[in-house]
């Protein structure tokens, strides 16, 4: 009998110290959750220091070739003469196939061929090509273009608890953390769910937001549900993994660790001598 009881302690000890399914369950509350309407999805915009590769194409490429970045149109496929503008920026990364793009300068303009200085800040990347192709043909430039646009080297970055942290590039107007979260391979079970920062700065101002993963109302209804680039996605370890980092990061030499050791054995001796 004494031993069973022995047994007993030593079991509940050691189940304290795990993890509980509803400490890591997402969406806990989902089945009770009244459907509605879905909010529109936020898509990613234009920022100031984003890069972007425009290419224009139409039935006469050497008329639409003298609106591409020659570097740009290679990378598309599409291999068009070099047209040069003064002011147009102009940039090649040599560790990316020799891209060339458009950099947004602090105002939130590019400098476009023929066209000269576009405000692009603030605008999707389907706005920002109907605005061009708008422009192109008010001016009797091209009637029949077609704008394609793509960011280059736009991410955002995941910290902390998860599998496979670092910055994720966005291939895709809309990222939900959900998204964000499967690209780094998911929280590790020592992540904190109910306590996800994700830091943004917008126009100049930084903003913080706690998701708490568990809370599927909460997740979805946050500003922070649709990441813009260069997001800051931080997984705080839970209480079971802050513990096992004092101390030289060994637990076992804790003195929380030594005081929960203490206590069972005291215990144990206690039912020993009864």
């Amino acid at each position: 009998m004494k031993l069973t009881a022995v047994w007993a302690l030593f079991l509940a000890a050691v189940l304290s110290s795990c993890s509980t399914p509803k400490s890591v369950t997402y969406f806990q509350d989902i089945d009770t959750i009244v459907t509605e309407a879905q909010t529109k999805a936020a898509s990613i915009k234009v920022q100031p220091e984003d890069k972007l590769m425009i290419l224009v194409t139409s039935k006469d490429p050497e008329m639409s070739s003298i609106f591409n970045l020659s570097v740009a149109s290679s990378r598309l496929g599409q291999v068009t003469h070099t047209y040069k503008r003064d002011g147009a920026s102009l940039s090649t990364n040599s560790t990316s196939d020799n891209m060339g793009y458009y950099t947004v300068n602090e105002a939130g303009n590019i400098e476009f061929p023929v066209l000269g200085s576009l405000h692009v800040a603030g605008m999707t990347r389907s706005e920002l090509a109907g605005y061009i192709k708008g422009e192109l043909a008010g001016r009797g430039l091209l009637k029949d273009a077609v704008v394609t646009i793509e960011f280059v080297n736009t991410g955002v970055n995941i910290l902390g608890e998860v599998s496979s942290p670092g910055r994720y590039t966005i291939n895709r107007d809309r990222l939900t953390i959900l998204d964000a979260l499967a690209l780094a391979g998911d929280l590790t079970i020592q992540g904190q769910r109910e306590n996800v920062l994700v830091i943004r700065e917008e126009n100049g101002k930084r903003s913080t937001y706690r998701l708490d993963l568990t809370n599927a109302q909460q997740v979805m209804n946050s500003p922070a549900y649709y990441l813009q680039q260069n997001d800051v996605v931080y997984v705080e370890p839970n209480s079971v993994r802050k513990r096992q980092t004092t101390v030289n990061g060994n637990n076992v030499l804790s003195a929380s660790f030594w005081v929960s050791v203490a206590s069972l054995l005291t215990s144990i001796a206690v039912l020993i001598v009864k």
